[in-house]
């Protein structure tokens, strides 16, 4: 199952397809993500592999369509008996996150000597937390990643010029050192 998930997981929205479509490099996303990056960015690449495109040729993926439906069920269901989780030591359900030691516990445990002086959340809400982190940690890396890549393309295009004005600057001299020998050998020819 978490294999399959890897797969039927958009890498920018990090949740299940809606509406997935391909690259022409192959490579699977949601219809409104991919074109919300695309806006943002102002360039029709893609996040994974930074391949640009001409146009914005978004294919439907109809295999992945029906994957990730069929996964979204299987996680439905995965998640139910997740949630049905139950204490080892009190028998009762798993319904709080214990902020402090980062586990899930049982109401039992939080009112306990052990979690006493800990923060707690429902486990629903410390999902939501985490993955809005996560969304976040990912979108600041792409960011950075993007201007990362501005200046490298700004880098190269100063070694280009830099090449070039080198390569000016050696041609200039060879015919300067050119000119010269010509005027040495026409006064040695004189003095001869």
């Amino acid at each position: 199952m978490k294999g399959m998930q890897k797969e039927v997981v958009c890498p920018i929205c990090l949740d299940f397809f809606t509406d997935p479509v391909t690259l022409e490099c192959g490579h699977n996303f949601c219809r409104p993500c991919i074109t919300q990056s695309w806006d943002r960015e102002g360039r029709n690449s893609c996040p994974e592999c930074r391949e640009e495109f001409t146009d914005r040729t978004l294919k439907v993926n109809r295999a992945l369509v029906r994957l990730s439906e069929k996964a979204r069920t299987l996680s439905l269901n995965q998640t139910e008996k997740e949630s049905k989780l139950q204490c080892e030591e009190h028998q009762e359900q798993l319904k709080l996150f214990c902020e402090t030691d980062k586990k899930l516990i049982c109401v039992i445990c939080a009112a306990g000597r052990e979690h006493k002086s800990h923060s707690f959340m429902p486990v629903k809400e410390a999902v939501e937390t985490y993955k809005d982190q996560m969304k976040s940690s990912i979108q600041s890396l792409t960011k950075k990643e993007s201007e990362i890549q501005q200046m490298e393309q700004q880098q190269k295009q100063k070694i280009s010029g830099v090449l070039e004005q080198s390569h000016n600057l050696q041609s200039k001299i060879t015919s300067q050192f050119a000119e010269q020998h010509k005027i040495l050998i026409e006064k040695e020819q004189r003095a001869l």
